[in-house]
């Protein structure tokens, strides 16, 4: 039995643990991660870009073809694979969510794969969800969760909701400050804004469900990004919040779907090791300053100023088109000038010379030493150590 000295969180009738495991793609957080989380009684989440990389027969047959059909499909098998063995691995505790980009190409099939496969929650970031009730209207019980950065963002999404008879059933506010990955701001120079701490942004919302109507326990709050102890996790409940999302925590844990080499280059990155950047999709993104983005980073001026005077589209560097905007292909000069798929791909593989390694600013709840998913719940929501570690 999990340990907890925190108030559950209410989802869909469901008494789970007030933790929400973020999603991490490509391939960081899949079924191993999730199905571990929700076994726990939280809920654990399944990043659902490009998972074929986790397939070796799905990515060689799918990118053999160079054939963007074939790559899809191989994605949605993927999908499907992972949401299976991840609910197994669960065997009805907690909840299996996925996790959907609105920036990709495909995210109307992944949300649609998700919910005909059984998932029990969409979670959506990277951009408004506006039609999120819609693609999942045949599925009306699966609970669908947005991830959001401000109060601005949320009242938007409410209002839009609201005329499609459909209310959130829990929503993410991720700090860009301190999440990993894409994050929920402008640009980099608005990261780390006061607008987004939580002592603004969640008394800001709990105002917004106030105006509209809306009880404050309807829509349970969930603040993610540099939660990495119970200290934290009190803190935000008293501001408000219902539950917290984690990330950089988890990935790290033993369950992780990452390599172990994966797992130790974010173990090992302080703050002064981690880089801000205008990702490929034209948002703010966090990773590790590994050999790969420090290259990167000393040529992103001239590879955007050559972007600019080229102008016009080149082809797909896989034959995909994963994302709908991308600074590659599109030669959109303020965006990101890499394949954002290849460099995830070579770090979930934990190649440091050519991956990306997304990471959240802060310390790691037990530093260097990797852990299991249950021992970081239990320090997060009880505040209890293991032996060896204390």
């Amino acid at each position: 039995m999990i340990q907890n000295l925190m108030p559950t969180l209410k989802l869909r009738g469901k008494q789970l643990l007030p933790i929400l495991q973020g999603g991490m793609g490509v391939g960081v957080s899949a079924h191993r991660l999730a199905g571990a989380v929700a076994a726990c009684g939280a809920v654990g989440t399944i990043a659902s870009i490009d998972l074929r990389r986790l397939h070796p027969d799905l990515e060689e047959s799918s990118t053999a073809t160079h054939d963007r059909a074939t790559i899809e499909k191989a994605n949605m098998i993927a999908l499907d694979r992972e949401i299976a063995a991840a609910k197994e691995i669960a065997q009805g505790m907690g909840m299996i969510a996925v996790n959907v980009m609105r920036a990709v190409s495909q995210y109307a099939d992944c949300v649609r794969q998700a919910c005909r496969s059984g998932a029990d929650a969409i979670v959506m970031g990277a951009g408004l969800p506006l039609d999120l009730p819609d693609l999942t209207a045949d599925h009306p019980d699966v609970a669908l969760i947005p991830i959001l950065s401000d109060a601005r963002g949320v009242s938007i999404v409410l209002k839009r909701w609201m005329r499609k008879n459909r209310l959130p059933d829990a929503i993410v506010l991720e700090h860009p400050g301190w999440a990993g990955g894409h994050l929920g701001a402008a640009s980099v120079a608005q990261v780390r804004d006061e607008r987004f701490d939580f002592r603004n942004v969640l008394p800001e919302c709990l105002e917004v469900l106030k105006s509209l109507g809306i009880e404050r326990e309807k829509i349970p709050l969930v603040p993610a990004g540099g939660i990495d102890s119970h200290a934290k996790v009190r803190e935000v409940f008293a501001l408000g919040g219902s539950a917290v999302q984690v990330g950089t925590p988890f990935a790290v844990t033993k369950e992780g779907d990452a390599a172990d080499a994966f797992k130790q280059v974010l173990m090992h990155a302080s703050d002064d090791d981690i880089a801000e950047f205008t990702s490929v999709a034209g948002l703010p993104a966090r990773a590790v300053r590994t050999p790969w983005l420090a290259n990167y980073l000393k040529r992103e001026d001239k590879l955007q100023a050559a972007a600019e005077r080229e102008g016009g589209c080149r082809k797909c560097t896989l034959n995909w088109d994963c994302l709908i905007q991308c600074g590659l292909r599109d030669k959109i000069s303020k965006f990101g000038q890499f394949c954002i798929d290849n460099q995830l791909a070579h770090a979930l593989k934990g190649d440091v010379s050519k991956g990306l390694f997304f990471r959240g600013r802060g310390k790691l709840p037990f530093g260097t030493e990797m852990r299991s998913v249950r021992e970081t719940i239990e320090f997060l929501l009880a505040d209890i150590r293991p032996a060896a570690f204390a």
